[in-house]
């Protein structure tokens, strides 16, 4: 066994523990390795001999742990849930207090309160660190999500802060090239302290359900070209290309451009014709729509993205369905040039909007779970290696620069001109789905949340009415201050009524 200890431990060789775990070692730390599986911890380390900083790899956890620097550092990268809990009950009897556990999976931010608090009881720190960017960024530089303890964060800043994507101090873009063994130096590091117990997992939920939105509002916009325009994807996929030069300029729009020209290597037709229409989905979307449920916050984009993935899974029954059913059977014939810009428009209004409602979700979050969230500094930390990493986010960050208090991204200056300038296209685009019978649910319920959102009044007056006829619910007044409420004494319909 080598005798220099290690800087650092990880548990869990999938490949996004491998990919974190060579990240690390290229920044010159040295890290220890283990795996259930010996033989994948051999494999790993015998494969990667000339790491800057080096791999040791282990076959048990107590050598493990015993050749971790004090304070331990020990990264979880293992399943979220029952699998995480066993590593966790497996290392503490060999940790001593002060120790740190880092749980880098998609946990739920309510077992990482939990986690944090049953630990505390035992000596022993948690971090629930939110891991966004896939296996590419876990390899060249993530967007790293950290909650916990404020102390235990201070240990792990220094390896986070190396490891994390780097963007442009000015221009809020990511920095590239990185290669193995020949890291990204400067720049400005994808990653921040996000506050306490589980609010780095919570973040990183709201950066799942937010990317969730963008995915569905991308379809909505290709089913649009494809099913109106008739555009072959090669075709659409020099639209993403140039959209990417563009206002959207993002991993997504960019991937989805890649995506669209690729040719299937079985046919040789365009890729994207030989996939089937049925999206799966690990649950952290349905987490962020359920939470806005709970919380009464409106985030109706999110949700319909979730619902859409829900609805394409029941491929049998919408075969079934669309022999039975019919829609509309019409013939665009407008300008194609001009359709494009609306439907490039009515994406970036959506997409304002739904990452107006994650940011609303996180400002709700923040009393609920007494947390101190920096906004700006969130969405910085989304400018380079996460999945939604966009120029766009560096526009959020001014916004809060303008005002940390800012209810809504729509009433920042910026935003809301440029929703005054595209709406018009934005509403031509709605509006043609539902005319052509192109389901557009991300399109169309963000133009409902954006236009409830700058109603003085809206019709739940009559919903309150109703409520308080059928539960004696009651019901607040206009002519009366807030919070002082009514009720009327409704008679029964079904019985007879006399004049006094």
């Amino acid at each position: 066994m080598n005798q220099a200890l290690s800087d650092i431990g990880l548990v869990g060789l999938a490949v996004m523990g491998q990919n974190l775990a060579l990240n690390i070692a290229d920044h010159g730390y040295r890290i220890s390795v283990y795996n259930r599986t010996t033989s994948k911890t051999d494999a790993f380390v015998a494969k990667h001999p000339d790491t800057p900083g080096g791999l040791a790899g282990f076959d048990t956890q107590e050598a493990f742990v015993a050749s971790l620097k004090q304070p331990r550092k020990i990264v979880i990268l293992v399943k979220a849930g029952k699998a995480t809990d066993a590593v966790i009950d497996g290392l503490v009897p060999l940790l001593d207090k002060g120790d740190i556990i880092i749980d880098g999976g998609n946990a739920n931010w309510h077992d990482t309160i939990r986690r944090e608090k049953d630990l505390a009881t035992k000596g022993l720190r948690f971090v629930g660190s939110g891991v966004s960017g896939g296996e590419e960024g876990a390899r060249f530089g993530p967007s790293l999500m950290p909650g916990g303890a404020p102390e235990a964060w201070k240990e792990l800043e220094p390896i986070w802060k190396a490891v994390a994507a780097k963007v442009d101090a000015k221009t809020g873009r990511e920095l590239t090239g990185a290669k193995p063994g020949k890291p990204i130096e400067g720049g400005v590091p994808c990653t921040a302290y996000i506050g306490a117990n589980g609010a780095g997992h919570y973040v990183k939920m709201v950066h799942n359900g937010i990317e969730y939105g963008d995915m569905q509002m991308i379809c909505e916009a290709y089913a649009l070209m494809s099913h109106l325009l008739g555009m072959s994807p090669q075709e659409m996929s020099e639209v993403f290309k140039t959209w990417n030069a563009g206002v959207l300029d993002s991993f997504l729009i960019e991937i989805t451009g890649e995506v669209l020209a690729q040719k299937d290597p079985v046919t040789g037709k365009p890729f994207v014709d030989a996939v089937l229409d049925t999206a799966g989905q690990k649950g952290t979307g349905k987490w962020t729509a359920m939470n806005a449920l709970d919380m009464g916050i409106g985030a109706p984009t999110i949700a319909e993205a979730v619902f859409a993935r829900c609805l394409s899974a029941v491929k049998e029954e919408r075969v079934a369905a669309a022999n039975i059913l019919k829609g509309p059977n019409m013939k665009y014939e407008g300008d194609k040039a001009t359709l494009i810009t609306a439907i490039h428009d009515a994406l970036y209004c959506s997409k304002i909007c739904s990452y107006a409602q994650g940011f609303q979700l996180m400002r709700e979050a923040q009393k609920v779970y007494d947390w101190k969230l920096n906004f700006g500094e969130i969405a910085q930390i989304w400018r380079g290696g996460c999945i939604i990493r966009a120029a766009f986010l560096q526009k959020i960050t001014e916004a809060f620069d303008r005002d940390a208090k800012l209810a809504n991204l729509l009433l920042d200056p910026y935003f809301k001109d440029a929703i005054d300038k595209a709406q018009s296209n934005w509403r031509k685009v709605v509006a043609l789905a539902a005319e052509y019978g192109i389901p557009a649910p991300t399109f169309s319920s963000s133009l409902a949340y954006y236009d409830a959102y700058r109603s003085e009044r809206l019709p739940q007056n009559l919903l309150q009415g109703q409520r308080d006829f059928f539960g004696a619910h009651t019901y607040e007044r206009v002519d009366a201050p807030r919070g002082k409420f009514f009720h009327i004494d409704w008679p029964d319909p079904k019985r007879p009524q006399y004049d006094a």
